[in-house]
């Protein structure tokens, strides 16, 4: 046997193919992660002004024309309103101007990042030297001393999606991509379930009592992470059902190269070029970690919005995966087989090829072949 005959043998198309869809991910998660954190910059950032009369009205518009428009200014009546809006993530900054003296406020909340609280602070800083006053900071929603970049809420939902999309995964790599039946389909779904509540609960424990790096609810950071997971695991499970193996890739693709550098984490969202900004809200690492920092600095405010993406993403994939399933049921692909030991794959042949022990096959294209795994 020649040289090229062996790598042949070794490397076989479908594998040369899925080297290639390799070898694309990488590339694409190098384009994302660059392109989305190489160069932050604040573009149409929400902030208030507080100043009496006309004075926040001129301010405001000064403040709208600096080169790049980097802040989306509006007035507000009063500093209490100011906080109100800020707790609510409606607003990002507010400058208080001291009309009686030389030294204005900018309230800030370092829970939603420090990255964007510190190119605020930056702009702001140079408006007011420039005016010949001084700059006093106030923390409306301060991160936590043991999360002092805050990062964790980020990390923390990064986990999570990473055990979604790895349970999908094992489940596929053990009893093949495509469940044969809807009935197998919701053992998987069921065992993602369950997967997602204790995965959901250990992480919350971890980030809260344990390394003391997110304040707030640890009831619901659990809630938001089994969420999160059985979203993401679901999801997984859908695309495999479609795809075959592949669909881990498409999974990987949407959660970890589109999902992550969009997610507003590493650089806040008001940072991101355009394009990762559109798309970070629609994702669920972008809403689990908007939630999880409601959660932790904003007295759990303004989630409801992004409770309802992380639930389409659950609900869809599971309607994704039934509706699949049910059909591959229908063709008579899965439920031959059970007392004859052999299960049929989806071209017609034995799932079990010489020389595998029964009950243990999977189709040629990774499906799950018949009654013999979940």
């Amino acid at each position: 046997m020649t040289f090229l005959d062996e790598v042949k043998t070794a490397v076989t198309p479908r594998a040369a193919l899925l080297i290639a869809g390799v070898l694309g991910l990488q590339l694409l998660f190098i384009a994302s992660y660059v392109g989305a954190l190489h160069s932050p910059r604040p573009t149409d950032v929400k902030v208030a002004v507080v100043a009496p009369g006309q004075l926040a009205g001129q301010l405001a518009a000064e403040l709208r024309q600096l080169p790049g428009e980097p802040l989306s200014p509006r007035t507000l009546p009063d500093e209490g309103t100011a906080r109100h809006q800020m707790l609510n993530r409606d607003i990002d900054a507010a400058l208080i101007i001291d009309a009686q003296g030389t030294t204005d406020t900018l309230l800030v909340a370092s829970g939603q990042g420090s990255t964007e609280t510190s190119v605020l602070v930056s702009v702001f800083d140079q408006i007011e030297q420039q005016q010949r006053r001084g700059l006093r900071l106030d923390d409306v929603a301060p991160a936590s001393g043991h999360d002092a970049h805050g990062l964790s809420s980020f990390y923390l939902v990064v986990g999570w999606c990473v055990g979604g999309y790895l349970c999908a995964g094992a489940l596929a790599i053990s009893a093949g991509a495509r469940p044969a039946n809807r009935g197998r389909a919701t053992i998987r779904l069921l065992v993602t379930a369950v997967y997602a509540i204790v995965g959901g609960l250990l992480g919350a424990v971890i980030a809260g009592p344990i390394l003391s790096a997110l304040p707030g609810s640890l009831f619901g950071l659990w809630g938001l992470g089994a969420l999160t997971v059985f979203a993401v695991g679901a999801a997984t499970l859908a695309l495999q059902s479609v795809f075959g193996i592949v669909g881990i890739g498409v999974a990987i693709l949407l959660i970890v190269i589109a999902g992550n550098p969009s997610a507003g984490g590493a650089v806040p969202i008001p940072l991101l070029p355009d394009f990762w900004r559109s798309i970070g809200p629609a994702l669920p690492p972008g809403s689990a970690t908007w939630v999880a920092r409601s959660i932790a600095y904003f007295h759990g405010n303004a989630i409801a919005v992004r409770l309802i993406v992380l639930s389409a993403w659950a609900v869809g994939g599971t309607l994704l995966l039934l509706v699949m399933s049910s059909l591959r049921g229908r063709g008579g692909r899965g439920g031959r087989g059970e007392r004859g030991g052999k299960a049929a794959g989806p071209d017609g042949e034995s799932g079990e090829p010489p020389g595998t022990a029964p009950g243990t096959a999977h189709a040629p294209d990774g499906s799950d072949p018949g009654p013999s795994g979940a």
